[in-house]
Parts: structure tokens; sequence; C-alpha cells
């Protein structure tokens, strides 16, 4: 008989071009092996989102990044659910035929697969989403009109959705350096960190699940394309992921009395982070928690790394997911990961 679930927590920040989970949801097969391995994932859109491809399994948990960090620092608890019902909320900005594209996804994704959608809604005006790149190279954006998404995502609230999808209009540059670069695997996901300042403003103001897709024109083919880019190529819009992935994201328990089989963070088991991306509210929230912090090769446009933290020796260094994974099974198992390297270092001795 396997030992029971222990609930892992993995992270890729977005807009920070890490090597896996940089592109359209490259990082799900880590996510299925760590899944596996831990019986019980908890990660955020950005890991399972991949455009027009997605991956259902009733063992790992679609948490927004906002919703993540406040579970991690114990104020959020997560209850599952057998099904959200999915508010669409569309841009004003997004030009009509584009805009239908968005609503035929959603159709489909009744049709097909059965999703509780409904009912759709436009801002009043459109949100004027501007993109920006940090110092570090690191992407995030603006909305020039945030309270035009809140007054939508209240009204879709009030009319009974459970969840939101958003879908903003993005400005794009088809022949920009960074697009070519991005689409050959070399590069920023320039859009990634504007999505990030949508999807945190209304899980904040709403608390309740929330993820956005951009609306985009087409490309043009590009022969020479990065397996990792090529999610986002296969279909007019990025929204159908946002939905099954929405469809079963667990509810936000934000208050009141917690309920069997609500997991909180006082059930976490181990953290599992890109080497170089330590600095986030989660991770360090964790690290207060003195929570097992396993580390994976996975380089990006940061270097928040446990060396500049002064961890020393208490994090878990992988090379691998694999690896990631195998000292994930060894904590479910209850194995000391130590045990498992040699050379095997000598017991301390108090003086």
């Amino acid at each position: 008989m396997s030992s029971a679930p222990m609930p892992t927590l993995m992270l890729v920040p977005t807009g920070i071009g890490c090597d896996i989970g940089g592109y359209a949801g490259d990082a799900l097969p880590s996510a299925r092996l760590l899944a596996a391995a831990s019986g019980c994932l908890i990660t955020h859109p950005n890991v399972m989102n991949g455009a027009s491809l997605y991956w259902s399994d009733s063992r790992v948990h679609y948490v927004e990044g906002y919703g993540i960090d406040r579970f991690a620092v114990g104020e959020w608890a997560l209850r599952p659910v057998r099904r959200q019902r999915i508010g669409l909320l569309l841009d004003a900005g997004i030009e009509p035929e584009l805009a239908q594209r968005q609503i035929q996804v959603a159709e489909g994704c009744r049709a097909s697969l059965g999703l509780d959608i409904g009912p759709v809604i436009a801002t009043d005006t459109p949100l004027e989403v501007t993109l920006e790149c940090g110092a570090s190279g690191a992407s995030w954006g603006r909305l020039g009109c945030p309270d035009a998404l809140l007054r939508a995502g209240e009204r879709l609230k009030q009319a009974g959705a459970t969840a939101i999808a958003v879908v903003a209009r993005f400005p794009e540059d088809p022949d920009s350096e960074e697009l070519a670069a991005y689409r050959q695997g070399s590069g920023v996901d320039a859009l990634a960190g504007a999505e990030a300042v949508i999807s945190h403003l209304l899980v904040k103001h709403l608390q309740i699940p929330c993820a956005h897709a951009p609306a985009l024109d087409p490309l043009p083919l590009d022969p020479q394309l990065d397996p990792r880019a090529a999610g986002e190529e296969l279909g007019y819009t990025f929204l159908a992921c946002v939905l099954v992935g929405l469809s079963r994201a667990p509810a936000l328990v934000t208050d009141g009395p917690h309920t069997t089989g609500d997991l909180s963070i006082e059930q976490l088991g181990a953290v599992v982070v890109p080497d170089g991306a330590l600095g986030g509210e989660a991770v360090l929230a964790c690290l207060e928690r003195n929570l097992p912090l396993i580390t994976v090769e996975n380089p990006s446009v940061l270097s928040v790394t446990a060396e500049g933290l002064g961890l020393g020796g208490t994090v878990l260094q992988a090379r691998s997911y694999t690896e990631a994974a195998g000292f994930v099974l060894a904590l479910r198992e209850g194995l000391s990961p130590v045990a498992l390297r040699r050379p095997l270092p000598l017991l301390q001795r108090l003086d």
C-alpha cells in the first residue's frame, strides 16, 4: 500500500525566462511527474497553461499566484471542488472578430469537455494593457483602466460565477527581435508579467480563482520555431487551457473554519522552485516554516540563490525535475534524502 499523498508546492515564476516553464506549458511534464511523486501538487497557471494544450489531473491543484502567496503565509486555505462555474471576462479593446474567437473556444469547451461556463461580459472600457521590461530582464506591465477590470469581475461574481477567465487585448509587435528570440527558444515571455498583474489584481479583489489568456493576432508560420513555443501557435486563442484549469481549481477559503479536505500550509510537505528564483513571497514564507526546499537547476534571468540568501546546507539541490521528484518521493516515504547520497556525512556531535 502506498503512503498517503504529501502536498507539494511547485513554483516556476512567470516572466523570467526559465528554461523549463518559461514557455507554452513546457513545465507540464515536470508537473505531472511531481504530481505522481507527491500524490498532491499545488501549482500555478504559468506551469499548467499550454495555450491550445492542457492536461487535466485530479492530483494537481491550479492556483493563481496571489492565492499561492496567501496560502503560503497561512492566510488562505484551498478547498477542492467538483467543478467551478467560469465567468468569461473580455476586454472591450478586443476587436469583434477576435472576441468572437474567444467565445467560440468557450462554446467548444462547453460542448466537448462539459465545462460550466458563463456568463460572458465585456469591460465597459478598454483595459489598455502596456508591456514593460525590468532591469533584470523580467517582464511586467500595466493596466490603463484597472477599475474597468474590477467592475466587470464584480458583475460576473454577482451573477454566480465562482471562477473567472480573463482575456485582455495585448499590444503586439510581430517584427520585434524579442518575439523572434522567444519563438526560437532564447528569450523571456514579454506578456507574462502583465498577465500576472491582471490575475493578481482580480484574485486579491474578488477572492475567487482567476486566470488570464492574452488576445493576439495569429503569427506567420516560423519553420525554426522552438518546440517549447509551439503550443501558442496552434489556434486563434490561448483560452482553452485556462478554462480547463479553472474548471476544477480549488475554492479559496479566505475566512471561517476549515472543513475536512481543505488544504492548508500546515499540510505542505515540500516546495520545488528554480534555484535562481528563491526571492518570492511564497518561498520565503515556506522557509520561515522550515519546510523542505528543493531547488532545481532551471536557468532564468534571475539569480536569487540559496547561497545568496545564506541558506547553506538546508536546501536539497536537484539537477533536474526528475531528481526533484525523487526527493519528493523520498520525503513522502519518510526517507531522509541525505541517506540516498554518497559520501554519507558523519553524525553531528554536540560538545
